[in-house]
């Protein structure tokens, strides 16, 4: 369940600062105050690299 804010463009910025600050202040910093967009960050799994190994 999301409300619908757009939030993709952030996860990098989000993975670089969650390293060196943790994630609560990353998600404050970025500005992502609610809950939903929060529980966005913080439960996504990045299956990228795991799912591209069975390219063609």
């Amino acid at each position: 369940m999301t409300c619908g804010k757009p939030v993709g463009h952030l996860w990098e910025a989000y993975q670089k600062e969650a390293k060196s600050l943790g994630s609560k202040e990353a998600l404050d910093k970025l500005g992502l105050e609610r809950y939903c967009c929060r529980a966005l960050f913080i439960s996504h799994v990045d299956l990228i690299p795991r799912v591209g190994q069975f390219r063609k």
